[in-house]
């Protein structure tokens, strides 16, 4: 029991909340290059055909389907977290003349993780409606989309503008939030040492630019027809 308490305390705790926010935001950080890797399928120009058997091993492997169950809780934590740790420090900050000398010492990103937070959360659940719900739930069978089509799925929902539009914002945000995010996690766990912040600021940047293009050219090429 005392042991529990003491758990209880380290997660509700200044140090407990950020160290949740490195370990969760390190996993999904591997998260999305696996997710990238595998929608970056659909530029095989293929019809598909090779994303389709990816998307499809992923949706009925029992060992992919349970790490997504422990992915959505540490998506959830990370979520929660992140705006607990952001009143605490609303509440803790003194005045407004260390207000502003806080922002000139910081990037704005950095000092906007909860609203770029927030934005990413919205576009996350209008991707899941648009994609995991269909797949893991309705059954694409029962849709005109064809047997478990997941490319033609999106060629329909990359098919309107306005979507593109909304995915484009949601990946512009991802890529600020990465900006500091990447570091921010390692920096919990003391890794981001002299020796190596270098090393991985600059594997920050790559990553929170190559990742979010990446993302960012899916809608796009769906929308003008570059790929079929």
């Amino acid at each position: 029991m005392n042991g529990m308490n003491w758990f209880g305390k380290f997660l509700t705790s200044s140090i407990g909340r950020k160290f949740v926010m490195g370990l969760t935001g390190i996993a999904l950080v591997l998260f999305l290059i696996v997710h990238c890797g595998i929608n970056a399928l659909i530029f095989v120009n293929d019809g598909g055909v090779l994303f389709n058997e990816a998307a499809h091993f992923m949706g009925t492997n029992i060992i992919i389907r349970t790490m997504e169950i422990g992915l959505f809780v540490g998506i959830l934590l990370h979520i929660v977290q992140a705006y607990m740790l952001a009143v605490a420090n609303s509440k803790a900050r003194p005045g407004k003349y260390q207000v502003n000398s806080a922002n000139a010492n910081s990037r704005w990103y950095s000092r906007s993780m909860t609203l770029l937070g927030t934005l990413i959360l919205l576009f996350l659940i209008i991707h899941l409606k648009h994609f995991w719900v269909v797949s893991r739930f309705t059954g694409l069978e029962e849709t005109s989309y064809g047997a478990g089509n997941l490319y033609i799925e999106m060629q329909e929902v990359f098919a309107i503008g306005w979507v593109v539009i909304v995915y484009l914002i949601g990946v512009i945000s991802l890529a600020w939030h990465l900006l500091h995010g990447f570091q921010s996690a390692f920096q919990t766990f003391g890794w981001n040492t002299l020796k190596y912040r270098g090393l991985i600021k600059c594997a920050g940047k790559v990553y929170a630019i190559l990742i979010p293009l990446l993302f960012a050219l899916m809608p796009v090429a769906m929308y003008f027809e570059w790929i079929k």
